[in-house]
This record gives structure tokens, sequence and C-alpha cells, in this order.
């Protein structure tokens, strides 16, 4: 190795390598900022500039895009036309290259970031030099990640751990980063698009995610896994939670974690939810955290039974004890939890406890689903900030049965379909989901109810879609419902509407569908 390029944005570890290749006599070209840190710390540099002859111009825009770069990245030394032509313009090769490339997802996401601002992110010299190395891997060695440097510190000790599987390795890494680098250019420039135009979708779908740790299995064990997080994640997402305690979270530990904490936040009242195989079990309203535990465990303490749990307010002692002295609970996910319960869950140094930021917005973005030869896209299904209740039946739901209501619909909205909710007070009495009919649902969801000894008559339904037909209305009758909430949109509604009038249930239409088929 006898010269290299040196060109980063996050200067993390690269005193070292730099100080590392000096002391192996390798001669360091690099440009502005990597330039001037290098020469600060004492270590020899000859700037790209004085190397090309060709002075940096269009406010630093054009500096590497030039021959002398490119044809020593390019030039193949195992070629006699290649060395020829290399030796007749006096370009030399460059046996390393170290870049990362210019900010742009970090000042995307800074709000205070004009756009042009974000545009001058945009690196194109970083991206071409690396294309160019990776391409010409088996004689250029291209880093792209510091986590890499200790290989060409190694290799300068030993050339012989520069594999040629170590070359392809690290070339990879190169285009999978300036892919992901385009991806997110792409994304941002292409902007949210017309909210109610299914053409504004993107013709070609850029997909980049970053690995943040391999999981021990998939959904079941002879399934690989691994956690990849996407650019840019919302701090109140369960991508960006804080593990302070527990087990390595499994596939299915982060499924559902996800799924509870995406229903919980849907409350602005002191709220828990209880999930289970993606499912909420449980959920309750409460003038604390612990009551409204309390009330979502009553829902099906059976499924509750290494169930996850999530708390839209501080975790405190009095919770915590409760929780841990009445079930085995596999992931507890609250926005802080204070040191006394901290040290109670200790006790239980098994559970998972996540720390997330419910304060934090949420991105809507898009929801991705895989079929065998393709990819389902569509917006993500969000809460409504309020619900629209359209009565439709001759009585009205009463103030507290619109509460409910409205409490029933949010909960419905995070159960899969055929989803049916009975509620009463603030908190669920039974649950049906996943059926096949809608019906078969509802009959669930009171056998539910009545094994966990809670009283369906007097509550209200929700319905993640519309009645087909009547029966459903009279099945809900006959368990003693005396409110529904429904979609609508029913060829036969008017038979359904009838059905309610018929029983005095009160019903009102929301005129949204809230399907969750996976």
């Amino acid at each position: 190795m006898k010269r290299a390029l040196i060109s980063v944005s996050d200067k993390t570890g690269i005193i070292d390598l730099a100080r590392a290749l000096h002391e192996a006599g390798v001669e360091i070209l690099s440009t502005g900022g990597t330039a001037r840190l290098l020469s600060q710390s004492d270590i020899p540099v000859v700037e790209v500039a004085s190397y090309t002859g060709f002075p940096e111009m269009l406010d630093g825009r054009l500096k590497t895009l030039h021959p002398r770069i490119h044809g020593g990245l390019l030039g193949r030394p195992d070629r006699p036309d290649h060395r020829t032509a290399m030796q007749d313009a006096g370009i030399g090769a460059i046996d390393l290259l170290v870049v990362n490339l210019y900010p742009f997802e970090r000042t995307s996401r800074d709000a205070h970031a004009s756009f042009a601002e974000v545009v001058e992110q945009i690196d194109i010299g970083g991206p071409a030099m690396l294309r160019s190395a990776a391409k010409n891997h088996e004689h250029v060695l291209p880093v792209v990640d510091s986590a890499d440097y200790e290989i060409v510190i190694e290799a300068l000790r030993n050339p012989a751990r520069i594999t040629p599987d170590v070359r392809r390795h690290l070339a990879s890494k190169v285009f999978a980063h300036t892919a992901r680098y385009d991806g997110i250019i792409a994304r941002y420039l292409e902007g949210p698009g017309e909210a109610d135009t299914p053409e504004s979708l993107p013709e070609v779908l850029t997909l980049t995610f970053v690995k943040r740790y391999a999981m021990r299995y998939g959904e079941n064990p002879h399934q690989r896994a691994a956690f990849y997080e996407t650019p840019g994640a919302s701090p109140a997402s369960i991508a960006q939670a804080t593990k302070i305690q527990g087990k390595e979270m499994s596939f299915n530990n982060v499924a559902d974690a996800d799924a509870a904490l995406e229903c919980v936040r849907a409350f602005a009242e002191p709220a828990c939810v209880i999930v289970k195989h993606a499912n909420p079990c449980g959920a309750a309203l409460g003038e604390t955290v612990a009551a409204a535990y309390d009330r979502a465990y009553a829902t099906d303490p059976t499924s509750a039974f290494g169930g996850i749990i999530a708390v839209n307010r501080p975790l405190d002692e009095a919770t915590a004890a409760l929780i841990v002295g009445r079930q085995f609970v596999e992931v507890i996910v609250a926005p802080e939890v204070s040191a006394q319960a901290a040290r109670i869950l200790a006790d239980k140094p098994g559970i998972r406890v996540l720390v997330v930021n419910m304060s934090a917005p949420t991105h809507t973005g898009l929801d991705y689903r895989r079929v065998s030869g393709g990819l389902l896209v569509q917006d993500r299904d969000v809460p409504e900030a309020e619900v629209r209740l359209e009565p439709v039946s001759r009585r009205r739901p009463t103030p507290t049965e619109t509460r409910d209501l409205v409490f029933a619909w949010r909960i419905a909205q995070f159960v899969k379909s055929n989803a049916i909710v009975f509620a009463r007070d603030g908190r669920t009495i039974g649950i049906g989901a996943g059926q096949m009919s809608r019906v078969d649902s509802a009959r669930v969801a009171v056998w539910k109810a009545q094994e966990a000894g809670l009283e369906v008559k007097g509550s209200v339904l929700a319905s993640d879609a519309f009645f087909p037909f009547r029966d459903g209305l009279d099945s809900a009758a006959a368990a003693g419902v005396t409110a529904v909430i429904q979609p609508g949109g029913s060829v036969r509604d008017a038979e359904v509407i009838a059905s309610a009038c018929e029983h005095d249930i009160a019903m009102v239409f929301t005129g949204r569908r809230h399907f969750r088929h996976a």
C-alpha cells in the first residue's frame, strides 16, 4: 500500500487510521476539513487540489472529479495497457480509499434546515470515488465504514489479511451504502405527495434499512431474523426504544411491542394495552396507570399471561408491583420508568423493559407488506385525531355510550379483522379477532367476556368494518349491547339500521374502515 485518499464527513477514528498509514510510509491525499484535521494532528497530507493541479471550485462542489483521482482508482496495474495509459497521463495508483458522505440524512431531518441547505448536502464526488474504488476492489481497498478501519490497520502489519473475500465484502458495503444514500435523497425530493392520489406513490420504490441487531430466530426457530431500522425513524417508534433491562428482544417481542405501543398512543387519558400474538387482549383507561392496567388485565387474564404490556404514562412503583406480583410478562413499554419501579422490575431480570418517547410525533409514512414476487405498499392507517360519528338509528347514543364507542373504535383499529370489541366504562369487556365471519368474532368476544366473568349486557360494540347482514346486529342485541359503532357502507345498511332500531340500539357510522389483515 503506497497511496491512500481520505475524505470523510464523520471524523470518528480517522486520526488513528491516518497515523498508522503515515507510520507505514503510505502517502495520504485528502480534501478540505479532513486535510486540515490531519495537518493539525501533525500527519503529513497532500491536498487533492495540489495533487491534481486543479483548484477546488464552485464552492467546493468540484474537487475530486478529476482523471488523476478516478484514473488512480480505476486503473488496473495487472493490465499493461492500463499501466501505459496511466504513465503517459501522469496518473499514480491509489491503493486505499476512505470516504464517508456528506450528512444528507441528518440535515434533511433538521426542521430548521431549508430546502437549499439540504440539497447542498447531496454528495457528488464521494459516491463517484466510492463506486470507482468498489468496482476496482481487486486493486483498491474501498472503506466506507469507520468500523472497518481496524481491517486496514491490521493489513498494514499483515497484508495477507486482505483476502479476495474481504475486498468483495468491503465493495459490497460501498454499494449498499450509496444505494441507501441515494434512496434517502430520492424520498426527500419526492416529498409526501398528494394525499388522495394513488399515483403519487413513487414509480420506483427504493427501500433502505440499517440492521440494528441480529435475532436468535424469527417467528419460528427455523427462520433467520434481524431487526432493521428505517432511516429517520421517529423517536416515538419501537425502533428508537431504549431497553433498560431484560433479555434480548425476539422477533415476536418486537412485533407485539410495536402493536401495543401504537394502540396505547391512540389515547390521551392514562391507558394500558395488553397485546398477545399481535392482538390486544385487554385495554382500559383509568385515573392512574395502575387502575388502567388492573382493568385491562381483567378482560382476559388467561391471554395476558406472557403478553406485552404498554402504558402511556410513566410506570410507577404501584403499577410495577401489581404487574410482577400478578403475571408473567415478556415486555413492558412505557414513556418513563420511575427509580422505584425499576428496582422492583430488577428482581425479574428476564422482563424486557422499553422506554419510548411517546410525546414525539410519529411519521405517517408508508406501510409495506411482502407478498410472493412483490410488495404491497399503502399509507399507514393512523388513528383519526377526532372520530367522526354519524347517528343513523332512531335512538342517539348517550354521552357515556359515546365515550365508550370512541374508546372501542380506537381499540378495534388494532385488532385483526374481522374485529369485534365490546367495551364499557372505558375498558374492554370482550374482544373477538381474526375470524372468517364477523358473527363468529362476536361470539368469540362474548365467550371471552363470560370466561373472564364480565357482563356483556349494557356494553357497546365496535366493528372494524360494516355488518353485511342484520344477523350481526341481532346477535349483538341478544348479547345485551346498547350501542354500536361501525363504518357503514353495506348495500344492506338499511336492514342493519332497521335491526338496531327494532332493538333500541343506538348506532353510529364513522365512514372509515379499519381492516387489519396482518
